[in-house]
């Protein structure tokens, strides 16, 4: 993919899997506006872009409020003249049982992913429709957004709703030839080691210095970052402008698509219904195969 004369913008570049996005898209001939909380981690990773030949620039902030969005913006505009793609990105954590969980752990989560997809999307829709060649969106989601996942009562509402303003936006913006995709990336990361399901494969891949096994890589999807990252590459050039709406998961070996909410199945009651009808048909009628939650555990060997 030759994304030559494009720019990008990626927030939580500094590392993990913003790092990986970053320098794909540079290394696919995109400039990129580099973004991060950490100034060492958002400069090192403008420096690697520079040294092997890309165009980068950082801007060290944290997401969530419309002031930086616009910087970001600003920073694209002014060192390389346009803006053609954002990777929302940035992200932490706050893992704790819902009984456990504080009003300041929600919000703080809240306000990185999806305020901070929220306000950085539209700071580039904005300037995106006033070029008015198009462009792109890709917000990173979770299977943590798709499934649901112990502990993450933040986080996990926090990537649905990404996935949901991925499908919202892509109806606003199609006449601006502005498409919209959730990437649901499965890799190796710090964030992703507070995953009980991944854990323990990811703790021995470290301690015995050898690579994830074949079958974890192709049935889990799990992999590195590097894995993941050419799906954003794709997503961002030209080969991909009629896809938009959509949420493809990719890690290790497996690339899949997402499939969104719909009705599974459906009874009808003439004059509506009552409780007791409800109780009536749910476990032999509707709810005779009901919906599986959660991310899945591993399995422990090919």
């Amino acid at each position: 993919m030759d994304l030559s004369g494009k720019v990008a913008i990626v927030t939580g570049a500094g590392r993990g899997l913003g790092r990986a996005y970053a320098m794909a898209l540079a290394e696919a001939g995109a400039a990129v506006v580099v973004n991060d909380v950490d100034s060492d981690a958002a400069h090192e990773v403008r420096t690697a872009i520079i040294t092997s030949g890309g165009r980068a620039a950082a801007v060290v902030a944290p997401v969530g409020t419309d002031d930086v969005a616009r910087a970001l913006v600003g920073a694209a505009v002014h060192n390389f003249g346009r803006l053609d793609v954002l990777v929302a990105n940035a992200g932490i954590l706050r893992d704790r049982v819902l009984w456990k969980m504080t009003d300041e752990d929600f919000d703080d989560v809240l306000r990185v992913h999806l305020r901070g997809t929220f306000a950085c999307a539209r700071a580039a829709a904005i300037r995106l429709r006033e070029q008015g060649d198009g462009g792109r969106l890709i917000l990173v989601g979770s299977p943590a957004g798709q499934r649901g996942n112990f502990g993450q009562t933040n986080y996990a509402a926090a990537k649905a709703g990404i996935a949901a303003m991925a499908r919202t936006w892509a109806l606003e913006l199609a006449r601006a030839k502005i498409t919209v995709n959730a990437v649901v990336p499965i890799a190796v990361t710090d964030m992703t080691r507070t995953i009980p399901a991944f854990a323990e494969a990811i703790d021995e891949a470290e301690r015995t210095g050898e690579p994830l096994p074949d079958w974890l890589r192709r049935e889990e999807g799990l992999g590195s970052p590097e894995d993941a990252a050419p799906l954003v590459v794709y997503l961002a050039s030209d080969a991909a402008k009629s896809i938009t709406g959509q949420a493809i998961g990719i890690g290790g070996d497996k690339l899949a698509l997402w499939s969104h909410p719909a009705e599974k199945a459906v009874a009808y009651a003439d004059g509506g219904w009552t409780a007791d009808a409800i109780a009536r048909v749910w476990s032999a009628g509707i709810g005779a195969e009901p919906e599986t939650y959660g991310i899945p555990a591993p399995k422990q060997g090919p």
